[in-house]
């Protein structure tokens, strides 16, 4: 079974607004290891469309630094997951119907594994208990407004710390899985 991993960044207040976070080449280059880590990635409607918009080609559009990251995503195999879009596109596949029994499907099929992000499909994913793991990018500022993640989760989700990595700019890279 294919695991399903999830990554955010998100500040010390629990802030993951993308517009309150600076990548930077190091940033991108871990996003392209997590990537480089499964055979597909799974979006939501509009994650999807933010990251179709900000790295879909013409080529030689994107800063120096986040040139790498965008052939990483520009190639990768989509599934996108919804019920008001009528098509996709850039390497995608719509998911209709039921979100649990398709997500589940695509678990069982062999491979590396899947890998999400953004706010609103993974809590839903969180809900169903089919995210095997969390990694929380923690960048060292306080926002005070914006998103956060998780907001309105109905149970308690015990994880239990798997990795740690420093990054050069003070953000942690921590990621966790639920405990059994």
């Amino acid at each position: 079974m294919r695991p399903l991993r999830y990554s955010i960044n998100i500040t010390l207040d629990g802030c993951c607004d993308h517009r309150a976070v600076s990548g930077g080449e190091e940033l991108h280059r871990h996003a392209i290891r997590n990537i480089e880590q499964a055979d597909a990635l799974l979006f939501g409607r509009v994650i999807y469309g933010m990251m179709e918009d900000a790295f879909r080609p013409p080529a030689g559009t994107q800063p120096d630094e986040m040139e790498p990251f965008a052939r990483t995503i520009d190639a990768a195999r989509k599934y996108v997951v919804s019920s008001t879009l009528e098509s996709v596109g850039w390497n995608a596949e719509l998911v209709r119907g039921d979100m649990a029994t398709a997500v589940r499907r695509l678990k069982q099929e062999p491979g590396k594994g899947l890998f999400t992000g953004g706010v609103k499909l993974p809590l839903a994913l969180a809900e169903l208990g089919l995210i095997d793991e969390y990694e929380f990018i923690v960048h060292p500022w306080l926002i005070g407004h914006g998103p956060s993640v998780f907001a309105g989760l109905s149970k308690h989700i015990e994880l239990k710390l798997v990795d740690r990595h420093e990054l050069g700019s003070g953000a942690v890279a921590l990621r966790y899985q639920p405990k059994a």
